[in-house]
């Protein structure tokens, strides 16, 4: 949901009632909440349908009535029905991290996301921001491809990462900055 939101799409939610967070959304105005079970016609003017009823037959409704309106559909636990699978998403700043089962179990997709949610923490949004901020001037210095490779992978290889993890963000431009120079001048 906060893919489709995070993208733009005005997102419509039927369902007689609906968990606490979508209700929080709906309150917040971010989500349109139609109050009622599935009926003929909803799709209309619909691009892209998720289905997560628990009902196979709302589901195969669904289903059929997005192909009718030439709509993506995601059928959730019904994979034959898919135009499209959603991968279970971690984000940390620019860095995204995407795991799919293809359909055949999204508790594993789900298990493998909340493995990485633990390992990879926000310091790698922070490295990313940090290398982005840094690249043009590498990119500047003229140096060959391998250079700067050697230039990044000091970079990785060196303490930037746990300063980030520490909150040090100026002790880790410094260090990154120092693994730059020392490869590349």
């Amino acid at each position: 949901m906060s893919g489709l939101r995070a993208s733009g799409a005005r997102v419509t939610v039927i369902a007689p009632a609906l968990e606490p967070g979508l209700s929080e959304l709906a309150r917040a105005g971010q989500i349109e909440h139609v109050a009622r079970e599935f009926a003929a016609g909803d799709l209309a003017g619909a691009s892209v349908v998720i289905s997560a009823t628990g009902r196979v037959d709302v589901n195969a409704a669904v289903a059929n009535e997005a192909a009718s309106v030439g709509a993506l559909v995601n059928v959730v636990d019904d994979p034959a029905r898919c135009d499209f699978q959603v991968p279970a998403l971690v984000r940390r700043g620019p860095v995204t991290l995407a795991v799919s089962t293809g359909g055949k179990s999204p508790a594993l997709a789900r298990r493998l996301r909340e493995r990485l949610e633990a390992a990879i923490g926000p310091e790698y949004g922070a490295l990313a921001e940090l290398l982005g901020e840094l690249r043009p001037a590498v990119l500047a210095r003229g140096r060959d491809a391998a250079a700067r490779r050697r230039a990044w992978e000091a970079v990785l290889d060196s303490e930037v990462l746990e300063l980030l993890r520490r909150g040090e963000a100026q002790a880790a431009r410094e260090k990154a900055e120092e693994c730059i120079s020392s490869e590349l001048d």
